[in-house]
Parts: C-alpha cells; structure tokens; sequence
C-alpha cells in the first residue's frame, strides 16, 4: 500500500454535485426510464456488485440496456446482441451511467476515480491492484475517457472476455495505478471537465489502437 493516499474533490463537494446532478437531470432519468419499460420487459434499474475501496463490495446502479434474461459474457461488445434497442442509445449517449450518481451520494463511489469492477476481474494480491483500490471509485477518470468507446475494440475481437483479462485490463490497471498517484482536486475537476465535452462532442475521444493496448501482452496467443 502507498503511504500517503491523494485526495481529490472534497465528499461535501461531491454530494452537492450529485444532488444537482440528479436533480437536474431528473426529466433525463424519468423518460430513459419510461424509454425502458416500454422497449422491454424487466426492471428498470441494473444492480450489479462491483469492488469498491479497500476491496469492500457494493451495488452499484445503471439503467438497464439489456434484456432482463440476458446471459453470457461479462463483457460488452458494439455488436453485442443481448443489448436492446434502446439500450444501445442509453450506452452511446452515457445517459446509462446517471443513475451512479447515487453511488456518489451514498459514498460508494467518487466523481473521478478508477472505474469499479465486478470481482471476478479483481486480483486482491496484485500490488497494482492494492493501489488502485485504496482510492474510492469513480464514474470517470483518464482511462475511462480514452476507453470511451471500449465496446468498438472489443467487436474486433473473438475471445472478448479473454481479451478483456489479458489485454484491456492490464492497460487499464497501468493507467489507474499512474493516475492515483497523481490525483488532486484540480485533477478531478479537469478530468470532468474533460468528460463533459467527450459527451457533447464524442470524436474528441479517441480510442487506442489495439497495437497499443497489446505493448504490454505476453502470451503468444492470437486474439484475431
């Protein structure tokens, strides 16, 4: 573990940014709803436990853009067909993320930080990961930002969850172990800041090629 963990954006900062969040947001948040029901049976909401600080669990909260029955792979792709139609323009447009603004107010999760995942893609005796997980998660940070369209790379793909494991993974852990040691409220800001216009204007995200993302693969395995 670090000696000295960095702080970003003061919690009392973050629970009146998710509160306005929210609040604004609310004619959003009740036609997606709507949007959902109509397109598909099943909840609204999509609950899913992912690893949060200092390895503890919680749920956190999406809209649902799958169908309710949907199994398989722990990882999405463009073309994935357990998506719905409406679905895929919640995931296009982010609006499926809103609901985690809750998980800020609740503290599970921060503004800015290293996106959460599901447990079974969480190694607690990596040191890379002991780092990343002193730090709360967040709904943005850098990777995420120049991952924004991760579900492109993995369409390219046919062992999609093998490729996530081995390659995007690593590339991901790298970055947020970088990004944590250099994590202030001023970052956080621009990170968002960042992010804001990634949703207003999308190309400015520009997504690795999958020559970067395999720099650091070792096996010889193919993934084509």
């Amino acid at each position: 573990m670090n000696g000295k963990l960095r702080i970003g954006l003061p919690r009392a900062v973050e629970i009146t940014m998710a509160v306005f969040g929210l609040v604004v947001n609310a004619p959003v948040l009740a036609i997606a709803a709507v949007l959902i029901k109509f397109n598909s049976q099943g909840p609204v909401l999509f609950r899913q436990k992912r690893v949060g600080q200092n390895g503890e669990h919680f749920t956190m909260f999406k809209f649902r853009t799958m169908g309710v029955a949907s199994k398989g792979a722990l990882v999405t792709a463009a073309n994935d067909s357990r998506v719905t139609s409406v679905g895929r323009f919640l995931r296009k447009t982010k609006i499926d993320e809103l609901p985690e603004l809750w998980n800020v107010l609740k503290g599970d999760m921060s503004f800015v930080g290293p996106r959460p995942e599901v447990p079974e893609f969480v190694d607690m005796n990596d040191p890379l990961w002991q780092t990343v997980l002193e730090h709360r998660p967040g709904i943005t940070d850098p990777v995420t930002l120049r991952l924004r369209n991760e579900e492109h790379l993995l369409a390219q793909v046919v062992d999609k969850e093998r490729y996530y494991r081995e390659v995007v993974q690593p590339y991901k852990l790298r970055g947020y172990a970088k990004f944590v040691g250099d994590k202030s409220w001023k970052t956080d800001l621009r990170i968002i800041g960042r992010t804001m216009r990634a949703i207003v204007f999308p190309a400015t995200a520009v997504l690795p090629t999958r020559e970067e993302m395999q720099l650091s693969y070792i096996d010889t395995g193919s993934f084509k």
